[in-house]
């Protein structure tokens, strides 16, 4: 209750007046006070701020502008808040910098969403070659009989056919798994030897696909907009998220291990604590959470 009331105090009263006792005392709007105080994520993630929050209706289309129309509405915006680019040369490469981070971290969800949305089709041949080419990474001297087969859960799938282990996460769970075994092939390699510990071990695959599930809802909540506004001095694309997900792949893999659960009936729970502490590293504001090998 008293929070909705600050809010809603904060909202319609009390910011108006402060940005007006700062633009008299200052010169400056309040995006441009941001830009001369803050930088990284913190700066990008106050510009978000401010423009949602805006009375101005420039200011607040300014979060959804599709890439080919920022350039536009960064004119809109000094236009609207009379900036003089001869003044504030600055203004202009900052603001679209933000935006174009602001407006990609939606367009990245879209993507992800999207990819997450097709299911794995064994009757589509560039989902089975895709596929095949885990296992090659994988196991690249040993040989798959069949395509249906025990073997899969060599790689840690849980039955004869892959397919049905991907129906949470669709084809995303598939393409990030191969992503980071072709991209670090040698800590894919050793995380799935040590999945097959005989104590601690774990299903390399199924864990795989999980933390996909991760990864995308971190994404979905907006977690992860403090990683990449820092990440990315631009536009963020897929393949900061799957970069994303190999960096959850390895940390979970030295957490498991480090953690020694008693039995692997106890995965959701380590997972949920290992979880919250990925969370909990997001919420600074200068974070950037990278595979390091």
């Amino acid at each position: 209750m008293f929070v909705s009331l600050w809010e809603f105090f904060y909202g319609h009263f009390f910011r108006f007046w402060m940005k007006w006792l700062l633009r008299q005392m200052t010169g400056k709007c309040e995006l441009q006070r941001i830009f001369d105080t803050y930088v990284g994520a913190q700066r990008t993630h106050r510009i978000e701020n401010s423009l949602t929050y805006s009375k101005n209706k420039v200011l607040q289309k300014a979060t959804c502008v599709v890439q080919n129309e920022v350039d536009k509405c960064v004119e809109d915006i000094m236009k609207e808040k009379n900036i003089n680019p001869e003044k504030d040369s600055s203004f202009k490469i900052c603001m679209k910098m933000c935006l174009l981070q602001i407006t990609g971290y939606k367009q990245l969800f879209l993507d992800v969403e999207s990819v997450r949305k097709r299911p794995y089709d064994s009757d589509n041949l560039q989902h089975e070659e895709l596929l095949m080419k885990l296992w090659n990474l994988l196991m690249p001297t040993k040989k798959l009989k069949a395509r249906i087969s025990k073997q899969w859960a060599d790689i840690g799938f849980q039955g004869d056919d892959p397919k049905t282990d991907f129906r949470g996460m669709g084809i995303l769970g598939l393409i990030n798994l191969v992503y980071f075994s072709e991209n670090y092939t040698s800590e894919a390699h050793q995380i799935l030897s040590r999945s097959n510990h005989p104590k601690l071990g774990y299903s390399y695959a199924i864990v795989g696909i999980n933390l996909t599930e991760m990864a995308y809802s971190l994404l979905k909540s907006e977690a992860l907009k403090f990683h990449l506004y820092n990440f990315v001095p631009g536009i963020p694309t897929m393949e900061h998220f799957h970069q994303f997900y190999c960096y959850l792949v390895y940390e979970f893999d030295k957490f498991w291990f480090e953690e020694k659960p008693e039995s692997i009936m106890y995965f959701n729970l380590y997972r949920e604590k290992f979880h919250e502490k990925i969370k909990g590293l997001l919420l600074d504001c200068n974070v950037a959470l990278t595979l390091k090998v």
